[in-house]
């Protein structure tokens, strides 16, 4: 993998992945608060139709799963591992979905679109390392 590719795939995982821990602790915190959250914790509202009864679980799944992927992905990725491309791969994926099943509940916002740019652009990161987009040479006849 080329290094610039490395860097970019290897900050936009972390970057990912620190912003997804956070949002999942602040939706974990928000709602196990007597508060509500305080502005932080979407509308209880935007959960009906859905198997959760508060935002305790969306939060760590959002933290856990989407953020811990990305985190370990940004490090495997930084370190050179072999398996890198597929952590960051598997953790772009798990994002993209992650957002569809949001916007199944909530409305839409700026902030999907961002992180779903932001998914596809490390698919599209991995692919460039692993060269699938190299211009192939003619072939002679």
């Amino acid at each position: 993998m080329k290094r610039w590719i490395r860097i970019v795939l290897t900050t936009l995982s972390a970057l990912i992945g620190v912003t997804a821990v956070a949002g999942g602790l602040a939706l974990i915190i928000g709602a196990a608060s007597a508060s509500g959250g305080g502005g932080v914790v979407p509308s209880r509202s935007y959960l009906g139709g859905s198997p959760f009864a508060s935002y305790i679980v969306p939060g760590l799944i959002l933290a856990v799963v989407v953020g811990g992927t990305h985190v370990l992905a940004a490090i495997l990725v930084a370190w050179e591992r072999p398996s890198g491309p597929f952590a960051a791969t598997v953790a772009a994926f798990g994002l993209l979905i992650w957002i569809f099943v949001q916007m199944m509940f909530i409305p839409f916002s700026p902030l999907q679109a961002i992180y779903f740019l932001a998914g596809l652009g490390e698919l599209g990161l991995v692919l460039l390392g692993l060269g699938l987009f190299r211009r192939r040479a003619a072939a002679a006849s």
